[in-house]
């Protein structure tokens, strides 16, 4: 797993009007939360927390938090984070504190590998899930999960049963659920019944 420090800074005024001053001065305010902690209010400079999150990892990269706080040396990843939907600078983030000793639920990222040949058949391939749910440690997480499509044909399915993971990691689900499926082309028979129809009106 993706490993990173991160320097975070308490942030004692809590509530909007904190967030909002943290955000003026250029920084994205935040909160540490878990198991083992008390929840705090932090903020961190958003080059440093791009460049932590930066990898291929991303969120579940697991983040040694550094600073002046019960949070300081705890293992955490990101939980979630808004974004300004015109600047794209994050606006918050949520840190949850992970005990790097206990498996936990995580999502990772999907990624169909190779050249299908349904594709090059003329269908298309659709990534039905993007993210997957893992269990594992901490220190397990897959950055992503890789599925190879190189011999998948139109009408092939990719079902959860049929992903393979890492050891370590389970794949907890109930319902063998699609993943990956190839579809055909449509349109074909559309196509010769306008033909069709075109011929008739020139010969009426």
């Amino acid at each position: 797993m993706a490993q990173a420090d991160l320097n975070v800074v308490l942030r004692e005024r809590v509530g909007k009007g904190g967030a909002r001053s943290a955000r003026r001065a250029g920084l994205v305010p935040g909160v540490v939360y878990g198991p083992k902690i008390t929840p705090c209010t932090v903020n961190v400079e958003p080059k440093a927390l791009a460049t932590a999150i930066g990898g291929a990892a991303g969120w579940n990269t697991m983040l040694t938090l550094k600073g002046e706080g019960s949070f300081n040396g705890l293992f955490a990843i990101v939980k979630d984070m808004q974004v300004d939907s015109i600047t794209r600078v994050p606006t918050h983030v949520d840190f949850q504190a992970i005990d790097a000793t206990a498996a936990a639920s995580f999502m990772v990222p999907v990624n169909a590998v190779g050249q299908c040949i349904g594709v090059k058949e003329g269908g298309s391939l659709q990534l039905i899930r993007k993210e997957l749910e893992v269990f594992c440690l901490p220190t397990s997480i897959p950055a992503a999960i890789d599925i190879a499509v190189d011999s998948l044909g139109i009408g092939d399915v990719v079902h959860i049963n049929d992903v393979v993971v890492p050891e370590g990691v389970e794949l907890p689900h109930d319902v063998n659920f699609t993943v990956i499926t190839v579809i055909g082309y449509k349109g074909g028979d559309d196509d010769v019944e306008e033909s069709d129809d075109e011929v008739v009106a020139e010969e009426a």
